[in-house]
């Protein structure tokens, strides 16, 4: 009797020390998974990206749910593979060969989000190739970073700018036309042209579209016809999803729209200024621009909420004047962080209600239409 009972003491005094063990080899195996990510989560492609993204995903695969749960690291977390952002197998990566001689190649920075991925980039390349079909319409994101996630997580392989290239002079593409979906000329839109720069020799002509916003101009009061028509697109379906018959309906019932931008060091920042500008010279008194970053000052959240409330507003509708409702949009706009905007306005305690849109510029036809214009611009 006295066996059986050392027996059980044994047992139960090492019970804590075999769980012990299993949470080390678990948070062992989580930390491998998440160097696994960091390493991917790289803007440079190389020889070596696509063994690594698979064995990411490998990793990812062979974790139990509570190992997932444990997964941390620089960039990484549970939600890089986690994460639901909808169906990936609605979208069409336009990565296919047989391009023929003139190619409209449409180059976005890209987003992880799969329905956003649809809605936004994918309506704008659909209603490119609507309006020209005598040119293959194909794709190529600038962000490798997205590239790799998607890839890793859904299987989607989405071309980067230089293999977009590399596919139109292997397929024997003559003309090539690039539309950029980039927002305005700023970073993105410097290392697309280097890049293509490169390449100009590998084609009869090539030719590269403007932005959405068009011409920067040299200071805050230098707007256009391309911001005009960004302006009364957005605010027109911000209005319109808010369920106000106009504008000055919603300002009536002391409303505020606030279209929250990324914002940028470079010079093209003025942009955002440009945009505020153009909303004035709409008489759009109730539309304010905003940047997650920041930049220009004048855009940061802590700016625009005190703008809003000296106006008086009472409510508040946040969207994103971004052309993809991507991370920013799901996060740092309407994220359950403390410092996300929507948490921000809210505890500002000077607002009755603040709600979110998320919803793209690439989603809105008026929109569609001015990038269609751009390509016709860079065809002439």
């Amino acid at each position: 009797m006295y066996r059986f009972l050392s027996l059980a003491v044994a047992v139960l005094l090492l019970c804590p020390i075999v769980s012990a063990f299993a949470e080390t080899d678990d948070q062992a195996a989580a930390d491998a998974v998440a160097a696994m990510i960091d390493a991917i989560y790289v803007q440079k492609w190389t020889d070596r990206t696509d063994a690594e993204i698979e064995a990411a995903r490998t990793g990812w695969e062979k974790l139990t749910e509570a190992q997932r749960d444990l997964v941390s690291g620089e960039y990484a977390d549970p939600d890089y593979f986690g994460l639901d952002t909808g169906d990936a197998a609605l979208d069409d990566p336009l990565n296919g060969d047989e391009i023929g001689e003139r190619e409209l190649l449409v180059v976005s920075f890209g987003t992880s989000y799969n329905a956003s991925r649809v809605e936004d980039i994918g309506a704008i390349e659909k209603a490119l190739q609507k309006a020209f079909p005598e040119m293959s319409v194909r794709r190529a994101f600038t962000s490798q970073i997205i590239i790799n996630h998607v890839q890793a997580r859904d299987g989607e392989r989405i071309d980067n700018v230089a293999q977009a290239l590399d596919r139109a002079v292997s397929n024997g593409v003559k003309r090539l036309v690039i539309q950029p979906t980039l927002l305005m000329h700023g970073a993105e839109y410097d290392e697309l042209c280097e890049t293509v720069a490169a390449y100009a020799d590998k084609f009869e002509s090539v030719a590269v579209a403007e932005p959405l916003l068009g011409k920067v101009g040299r200071d805050a009061s230098a707007v256009n016809e391309d911001k005009q028509t960004v302006a009364k697109a957005v605010v027109a379906d911000a209005v319109a999803d808010a369920g106000y018959g106009s504008l000055e309906e919603a300002a009536g019932e002391g409303v505020a729209f606030v279209l929250m931008g990324h914002g940028t060091s470079h010079t093209a920042k003025v942009s955002y200024s440009q945009m505020q500008e153009q909303m004035k010279n709409l008489k759009y008194e109730n539309v304010f621009i905003g940047t997650v970053e920041g930049e220009p000052e004048e855009t940061a959240c802590e700016n625009v909420i005190e703008a809003v409330k000296a106006a008086g507003y009472k409510k508040v509708v946040l969207r994103p004047l971004m052309v993809v409702a991507g991370d920013h949009a799901h996060n740092d706009m309407a994220g359950e962080d403390e410092d996300s905007w929507v948490n921000l306005f809210r505890a500002a305690g000077a607002f009755d209600q603040v709600e979110c849109q998320i919803a793209g510029l690439g989603s809105i036809p008026a929109i569609q239409d001015l990038y269609i214009e751009h390509a016709k611009e860079a065809m002439k």
